[in-house]
């Protein structure tokens, strides 16, 4: 009977791989039928089966507690300094010597009265011409114009200060609740700040990963680690040029079919999804027809990088302890649930089933991705 078992479900989700529409007693065109029988043996040995029992639950949570504690440390800003930077506007006073300070104007700001760093990088100031500025800190720009007035004005108090912040930006697109350009000021900017300031998500993005870019390198954040688990390692300090993006949800989705009240696809949100949300979400299993043995999640995998055409999970549904597994069964997107209606002896029958079924799943993939 095991063998049986996972022969009918290599069976099944071999013809969930493919993209062709399968009627019942079908077959693929110019594929003979010991050809179809030879390729789904061949699948039958690269299938992982598993029950949804304690011990594949603990094992999960087991492993998400090592990616957080194994990944803690966060964004050190400790010894984060502003670089000015071309464009920046600076404001420059000099204790007791008011005739060197310009004072703002009535309607005019300081950003408009201040002083701009030039395209070549220097600033101007009285006693004080073509100072380097650019690539310094505020600190270091202020040393020099206390030494180079010092020439004149015997130990000047100097006050030096940003008050245009122009020369750096990162870049906040996709679903974000507003897209915006950024500027890197003097307190340090994060990932998770500059989706803060930029809205937020949206109730359609993609709340697991964004997609970072710093140069020619992109790489994609769990948010779903730093919001669920909060897991810091995933955030980072930014820099010039950064780019933010939020891709929407549209394959955040999973697919409960065969004998539940109401058959369809159902988001995952920011929170995760259950096996037991996703049946309560479609009304649950018919229980006059449904067979409890027969709750089945089947997951995709890649074979060429992991030797793993899928796994598939079988939950035994007939007590109240079931369901408690349920719960805790988190999916995955694109996962298959699928709920027989017979006893998993009478495998002709469940066939007949999953294949019309299998053929919506692929309709209602190709409708997600237009």
């Amino acid at each position: 009977m095991a063998l049986s078992c996972k022969t009918i479900i290599a069976s099944t989700l071999f013809l969930a791989m493919t993209g062709c529409s399968i009627v019942p007693g079908g077959h693929f065109e110019g594929i003979s039928s010991s050809e179809q029988a030879a390729s789904l043996q061949r699948d039958l040995e690269n299938i992982n089966i598993h029950l949804i029992d304690a011990k594949l639950i603990n094992e999960s949570k087991l492993t998400q507690s090592k990616e957080v504690s194994t990944q803690a440390a966060g964004v050190d800003v400790s010894n984060f300094e502003y670089r000015l930077g071309v464009g920046d506007v600076l404001t420059i006073g000099v204790w007791d010597h008011p005739e060197l300070t310009i004072p703002a104007a009535v309607q005019r700001t300081a950003e408009f009265d201040g002083f701009r760093i030039q395209s070549d990088g220097t600033i101007t100031f009285a006693y004080a011409p073509n100072v380097p500025a650019a690539g310094r800190t505020v600190t270091e720009l202020r040393e020099d114009l206390v030494k180079r007035l010092s020439r004149v004005i015997e130990d000047p108090q100097i006050d030096v200060k940003v008050v245009g912040f122009k020369s750096q930006k990162v870049y906040v697109t996709g679903e974000v609740t507003n897209p915006n350009v950024l500027p890197i000021t003097e307190t340090p900017l994060t990932l998770i700040d500059a989706i803060n300031q930029a809205g937020g998500l949206t109730e359609d993005a993609d709340w697991k990963v964004v997609n970072f870019t710093r140069g020619d390198k992109t790489e994609q954040i769990r948010l779903d680690a730093f919001y669920a688990n909060g897991d810091i390692s995933q955030n980072r300090l930014l820099q010039h040029g950064d780019l933010i993006h939020v891709t929407r949800n549209d394959k955040r989705n999973v697919y409960v079919l065969g004998d539940v009240t109401k058959a369809g696809k159902v988001t995952i949100n920011r929170y995760g999804l259950s096996l037991a949300e996703a049946l309560s979400e479609v009304g649950g299993i018919n229980e006059r027809t449904a067979d409890a043995n027969g709750v089945f999640v089947l997951r995709k995998r890649d074979l060429q990088k992991e030797g793993v055409v899928a796994d598939v999970y079988q939950l035994h549904a007939r007590n109240i302890a079931s369901l408690v597994l349920a719960e805790q069964f988190e999916l995955e997107p694109q996962d298959i649930v699928y709920v027989t209606s017979a006893p998993l002896a009478r495998w002709n029958k469940v066939i007949s089933l999953l294949l019309p079924s299998l053929a919506t799943v692929d309709a209602l993939q190709d409708i997600d991705n237009q």
